[in-house]
């Protein structure tokens, strides 16, 4: 009887496991596995929104337009097919009065949110289609009288006007790797994410726009191979930590005359917001001091080019400047604005002279987005953490504070995009374990579901992939929000090698409610291959206030290392982990931050990946390096304590280095120098590197398969045997 038992158990887990698809890289990065969106969601007049499609059958792209009340398309404003100029459509924009469109073709990336294209001007009443420029342009923006558009080549600003067709400059001096006008400077765009530094007044007669001089600017090169018999070099500006940033200028350009004025705003090193307000003279600029702990909101009269300052923040180690953007001005110029100054993220609103009414939110928890107002019925929406840090909700809130409702009321990442009138929104969700889907906001509840990835779920099926567990460890440092992956056919009587992964940079979150496609895939892949998988967000990371996140101030790498070693340390006491057997990989700040926990935790990880890695922070760039720690200067010791590169006799156990020669942000320098004192030291290592590929390393056939069955097999090779 015992003898059948067995062979019944045994068929039932051959069946069981033979019935399981496993997920392949080849899979992965060929996207099989792809979510599908709403692409290029745009709210327009008339409760309705355009969405940019493609159509399979006739290989052609269209902007089509849907009522939000029907959820149905009411017409198609322009289809690639009817016009031989164009095969297909890029991204596209309205203009003030949604007569005209803006398209965008033959997009070429230039640096992580950069690009230079082809743009075509589309008259939606006569259908007439005409080109700006032959040549590739960046940044065209209508003007609010919808005459005229303001654009960018190489490094000036030009305007077309649509009446006459004529195109004039409004500067003359930009020249490539010394003046650039109307957009912003390489650390600029990557470090406060804006590439457009020009902004049109309300009247359409002036241009505020960014000037930067970056003559002096230190150059960085790097060889291009391509498939040419001579490397090419491209050289740009980029100024690492402590080093000369470009001196950043405002200047306000009539358009009629084409005159233009400096405008004086004080002592500052950065401008990272230009606005206007509500009136036709008033201009708004944000200005951060070299540490970017002194920020000042400053009000402009274009016409006499005198200066106020609205309001100033001042803090102990940083201003968080990312949520300055949402900068919103009410009818009568009093204004929404987000600070940290509570210890947590939250709404302000204040007077046009910049007196504070009221903080609109309140509490140990995170304004994550703020999405605007409805002006009629004096409400703001806005999303939060108000249900967990590692969840986001989206609410309303009377502008007087009061009457707070909740709009998404399912658990994990909830987002909104909300029509111009405020009546209707369309709420994506997600979690961990669920792609995104969409449902249909009234203005008083969901109503309706409009799309979901029910298609992709039923293909995920037979993969039986294992849930995310969310929980808090607890730790010698701390306790952490943290996820867990087990390995599919589970037995707790059974030990596994671990795979820790982790960003850990300053402000950013790994341990979210919410499906992250592609990286997730390849933890799933591990988890079928045999590994437990987990993530922990240690002390410098994100949406649990500000205390939590500044605490490795002035200190990059040391906190963050002991938290992981320590996490490491934790879950080595589970009966199911091979304590013996520990891997940590990361990229970018988490390949800075795999190096330090192999060097530093060598009697904890067995094994390390580091893709992209930051070996020192004195070659990064000094707007993202000196918020968080000052300068090389001021704080030698914080620099060099925490970098790997002084820690490298430490390596016992496997160490991966991967980089591509092409990254523009984190330089393969890093890799170089850490291979040099590596080798210095005789310590074995391996090493990935790939020809002309950007930090992302995606580029060329292949090259993701490649990279992920490289790091893969690594993992194979040495936490299994």
């Amino acid at each position: 009887m015992r003898y059948i038992f067995s062979i019944l158990l045994f068929l039932v887990t051959y069946f069981s496991v033979a019935q399981t698809a496993y997920i392949t890289n080849q899979e992965i990065w060929t996207g099989a596995f792809r979510q599908s969106y709403l692409d290029s969601y745009q709210p327009i007049e008339g409760d309705a929104y355009s969405l940019l499609n493609y159509n399979p059958e006739t290989k052609s792209t269209s902007i089509d337009v849907y009522s939000y009340k029907s959820l149905k398309k009411t017409k198609t404003l322009i289809d690639s097919k009817d016009y031989s100029e164009i095969e297909y459509f890029d991204s596209y924009s309205f203009n003030a009065s949604e007569t005209h469109l803006l398209i965008a073709t033959n997009t070429q990336s230039i640096y992580r949110h950069s690009s230079q294209a082809v743009y075509y001007i589309f008259e939606i009443g006569s259908k007439k289609l005409s080109k700006i420029s032959e040549a590739w342009i960046q940044e065209p923006t209508f003007s609010n009288n919808n005459e005229q558009v303001a654009f960018i080549y190489n490094n000036n600003i030009y305007v077309n006007n649509l009446i006459s067709n004529e195109t004039k400059a409004i500067t003359n001096d930009g020249v490539k790797n010394q003046i650039i006008n109307g957009i912003t400077d390489w650390v600029y765009e990557e470090e406060f994410g804006f590439v457009k530094a020009f902004e049109w007044s309300l009247d359409s007669k002036k241009i505020a726009y960014l000037k930067f001089n970056e003559t002096d600017v230190p150059t960085f090169s790097m060889d291009v191979f391509g498939n040419q018999l001579y490397p090419q070099s491209y050289s740009f500006k980029y100024p690492k930590a402590g080093e000369k940033n470009a001196d950043v200028s405002l200047h306000i350009a009539n358009v009629t005359d084409g005159s233009s004025k400096k405008i004086a705003i004080g002592n500052y090193e950065y401008i990272p917001l230009l606005k206007w307000t509500n009136t036709n003279k008033n201009l708004v600029v944000a200005t951060l001091n070299r540490h970017q702990n002194n920020l000042e909101l400053i009000s402009v009269d274009s016409e006499n080019l005198n200066t106020k300052i609205l309001l100033q923040e001042k803090d102990s180690c940083y201003i968080s400047v990312e949520k300055i953007s949402k900068l919103t001005f009410l009818k009568d110029n009093s204004f929404i604005w987000q600070s940290e100054k509570s210890g947590f993220n939250h709404l302000y609103h204040y007077s046009n002279t910049g007196k504070l009414k009221r903080q609109l939110t309140k509490g140990n928890w995170e304004v994550t987005k703020f999405y605007g107002i409805d002006a009629k019925q004096k409400k703001l929406y806005y999303q939060s953490t108000e249900n967990g840090s590692i969840n986001r909700t989206v609410y309303s809130i009377a502008l007087n504070g009061r009457s707070k409702k909740i709009i998404s009321k399912t658990t994990g990442t909830n987002d909104a995009d909300f029509s111009k009138s405020k009546n209707y929104a369309i709420i994506n969700h997600s979690d961990a374990n669920t792609p995104l889907s969409y449902a249909l906001f009234n203005g008083k509840k969901i109503i309706k579901e409009i799309k979901n990835n029910k298609q992709l779920i039923d293909k995920l099926a037979p993969y039986s992939l294992n849930k995310k567990e969310f929980s808090e460890l607890k730790t010698e440092s701390g306790v952490f929000n943290m996820w867990l992956l087990k390995p599919t056919n589970f037995d707790p009587n059974k030990t596994y090698p671990l795979v820790m992964v982790q960003y850990s940079g300053p402000g950013s979150q790994s341990v979210a409610n919410s499906w992250n496609s592609y990286n997730d895939y390849w933890y799933h892949l591990l988890s079928q291959q045999g590994f437990v998988v987990a993530c922990i967000d240690g002390r410098g990371t994100g949406y649990k206030g500000a205390a939590f996140k500044k605490a490795t101030y002035k200190e990059l790498g040391k906190l963050e290392t002991i938290d992981q070693i320590n996490a490491a340390k934790e879950l080595g006491k589970y009966n199911y982990i091979n304590a013996e057997k520990i891997a940590i990989w990361g990229w970018s700040y988490g390949g800075f931050m795999a190096s330090n926990c192999i060097l530093k935790g060598a009697d904890v990880f067995d094994t390390a990946i580091a893709v992209a890695p930051v070996t020192s922070w004195r070659f990064y760039d000094s707007i993202y390096t000196e918020r968080y720690m000052q300068t090389p200067q001021e704080n030698p010791s914080g620099y060099d304590e925490n970098s790997p590169l002084f820690h490298a006799e430490k390596l016992q156990g496997h160490y991966l280095l991967v980089h591509g020669t092409g990254d523009d942000n984190v330089h393969i320098q890093n890799t170089y120098q850490m291979s040099n004192v590596l080798i210095e030291q005789n310590k074995d290592f391996e090493q990935a590197i790939y020809p002309d590929r950007a930090h992302g390393i995606y580029r060329g056939r292949n090259t993701r398969i490649h990279l992920f069955t490289k790091m893969t097999n690594f993992l194979e090779q040495h936490l299994k045997n």
